[in-house]
């Protein structure tokens, strides 16, 4: 085949550090706004980001050209350096090291779009640990709960 042909679609979601909630509602549009422009540098487009106080989701078109650790890097080490200028309050603010990354078919975008553009809402009900663990096991992850909250 003369061309690559990629369309991989990928739902990311990480916290803050020790989950500490730093992403208030107001500057929570600016730092999705933010993110979204660092994953159009990167060519990977993102059609929804949200999240809480403590943590986000992204859902975007991953570049055939990055690999998704490195996007991932990039967006957790300029949207750091970012939120600190923006306000004293957020001097501290720190992206928790892991992350979480699912594949997420065509079909399912519109549904994927929706829950994370719902996440303030979804949250009243769930925190942040049962969401991740119920994400993890419906793609049939393997983990060890020790090390996800360190």
């Amino acid at each position: 085949m003369p061309q690559s042909l990629v369309k991989n679609y990928i739902h990311i979601v990480f916290s803050t550090k020790y989950r500490n909630d730093f992403i208030d509602e107001k500057i929570e549009k600016e730092l999705y706004s933010y993110i979204a422009v660092l994953c159009k540098d990167f060519e990977s487009t993102a059609l929804q980001i949200g999240g809480t106080d403590n943590h986000i989701h992204i859902l975007c078109r991953l570049s055939q050209k990055i690999a998704l650790m490195k996007l991932i890097q990039e967006i957790k080490a300029h949207s750091s350096k970012w939120i600190k200028t923006k306000d004293e309050k957020y001097e501290n603010f720190f992206w928790q090291n892991g992350y979480g990354a699912f594949s997420v078919g065509e079909k399912d975008i519109y549904t994927v779009k929706n829950y994370i553009k719902n996440q303030r809402q979804h949250h009243q009900t769930q925190n942040f640990k049962n969401e991740m663990i119920e994400i993890l096991e419906k793609h049939n992850m393997e983990y060890d709960e020790k090390y996800l909250w360190d």
